[in-house]
């Protein structure tokens, strides 16, 4: 079957995934850390589990929440609600219970499904949200908690036939993502059916290039934005076979993979990219089959690419996604690199750079970043403020900041709440940080601004040093003498602090919020 250049009214995402796999029935779609699923498999097991949730007295657009690690079982469930017009809601499988709470009052989920390691944590979370919707636990457990089910029992109903899918819109609620939490508390976006199918038809084909002879394998989980689309959406879409980790993402499980299974298209994200380099495990080129891979969530340092791309001599396509856009809409592509910048606007999509003040910028200056394209979410549930300052008309305002140079490539400038104004001036942490990466001696870093006693915005660095550097002063020197070496005076940090580590979401940003909590 073709992938059409538009889509019909009536449109159902999982059923239509379902249907282009049909002739793939004995190849491998996934293989987790314990099991393998073919295409044949997978379709019955969407449909059998469409038929389970329906059972349990779900109705369409109702929300079920999948709080479940990466295992065959987690795509399953999400095409399966998908497939009954049910509404899944991927959450973040590392949030404590409270965050688990919030978001069961919030989505008002009747159902939530959780992989069997995250009972404990669900439990409480549902004890602490005052509702009481219906557990599902999925893999092995020697005993079941009160009133919880198997998973296996939703998949032991008769499957729905292959064509008793819902009949949805295709810009239908479809499915929910919570945001991230760099910048706070989490807000529920509302996508359509047919938002999964542009991401893939104008991103992951013809830009990532995903292809049915691929072998694709994400670090970026499925409950986020970025992750579902590289081991969901983009792979099922070409017929090719995903490789599942429930673990994290460390570098050494990473490397596990890449040469067990010889991925050729890897999805990772800038701080993941830093640690492989770091590692003194890092493979051989010879002992991985990588010819393509993408980074989103931060921007990628140009020193990380050019090094990533001289070792393994696959490239890294740097691209701009959002959970409100879906997936990546700015992107660097094949024969079409410029590692330090995030590339230009994905086609089929529009972006402009516009002032405070809502006016188009010059080339050259930085402004904030709005998009326009069939992939973007329909609304923050229960958030009509937040939903009507993001979604103005045909466009979403991303909350970057980008500059736009005059061979037409974007580059990063920092969120528009993380940019600082620095005499009079802007300064882009980004810019800052990527200056400290290139240091011999800095792993990573992330920059802040403070207002000291005069009321003015002070630059701040906090620093992860590699191993065997000395955290002194002569070292602050040496660094900020080193940016004074790559960028305008007023940018280098005034303060710079030492740390262990970095506050991070599961998903690898940086969190300044709450280093700038720090400071107060």
């Amino acid at each position: 079957m073709e992938h059409p250049s538009a889509l019909p009214e009536r449109f159902n995402f999982a059923r239509y995934i379902l249907d282009i796999n049909r002739g793939r029935a004995a190849k491998p779609a996934y293989i987790d850390d314990t099991r393998r699923m073919s295409y044949g498999e997978l379709d019955e097991r969407v449909r059998r589990c469409a038929a389970g949730l329906l059972a349990l007295g779900l109705r369409p657009e109702e929300r079920v929440m999948l709080v479940m690690l990466d295992t065959v079982d987690m795509p399953v469930a999400f095409l399966g609600a998908l497939f009954a017009g049910i509404v899944p809601v991927p959450v973040n499988t590392l949030l404590p219970a409270a965050d688990y709470a919030y978001m069961l009052a919030h989505s008002e989920a009747r159902v939530v499904i959780a992989s069997a390691p995250l009972c404990a944590t669900v439990s409480q979370a549902i004890a602490e949200s005052g509702r009481s919707p219906q557990l599902v636990l999925a893999g092995d457990m020697q005993a079941l908690p009160s009133g919880a089910l198997p998973f296996t029992q939703l998949l032991a109903e008769p499957p729905l036939p292959v064509d008793g899918n819902a009949d949805t819109h295709a810009d239908q609620f479809a499915f929910w993502l919570y945001s991230s939490g760099s910048t706070g508390r989490p807000k529920g976006t509302v996508h359509s059916h047919a938002n999964l199918y542009w991401t893939a038809a104008l991103y992951g084909q013809p830009v990532l290039g995903v292809r049915e002879d691929d072998v694709v394998f994400s670090a970026a989980k499925l409950f986020f934005a970025y992750g579902l689309g590289n081991a969901l959406t983009f792979p099922l879409f070409a017929g090719a076979t995903v490789i599942l980790m429930a673990e994290r993402p460390t570098p050494a499980a990473i490397f596990e993979r890449l040469v067990k299974y010889k991925p050729t298209v890897f999805c990772g994200v800038p701080t993941l990219y830093v640690a492989m380099l770091a590692s003194d495990a890092l493979p051989a080129r010879e002992q991985v089959a990588m010819r393509v891979c993408a980074s989103a969530g931060e921007a990628l340092p140009r020193e990380v690419g050019e090094k990533f791309h001289a070792h393994f001599g696959a490239h890294i396509l740097d691209g701009l996604g959002s959970t409100e856009m879906l997936h990546i809409f700015l992107s660097n592509r094949p024969g079409d690199i410029r590692y330090g910048a995030t590339g230009k606007p994905v086609p089929g999509y529009e972006v402009a750079l516009r002032s405070d003040d809502g006016h188009p910028v010059g080339t050259g200056e930085v402004g904030d970043l709005y998009i326009k394209g069939p992939s973007a979410a329909l609304l923050y549930w229960n958030s009509r403020e937040k939903s009507c300052s993001t979604f103005q008309g045909e466009w979403v305002k991303s909350g970057d900041k980008y500059v736009l140079d005059e061979q037409g490539y974007y580059t990063y400038a920092g969120r528009s709440d993380d940019m600082l104004k620095v005499s009079g001036q802007y300064v882009s942490p980004i810019e800052v940080e990527s200056a400290l990466i290139a240091h011999p001696g800095v792993l990573e870093s992330a920059v802040i601004g403070r207002t000291d006693q005069q009321g003015l915005t002070r630059t701040v660095a906090y620093v992860v040093l590699r191993a065997g550097q000395q955290q002194n002063e002569a070292m602050k020197e040496d660094l900020k003498g080193f940016v004074k070496t790559r960028l305008a005076p007023h940018k280098y940090p005034r303060e710079i602090h030492f740390v262990d580590e970095l506050p991070k979401t599961a998903t690898g940003k940086i969190q300044r919020f709450k280093l700038r909590a720090l400071q107060d």
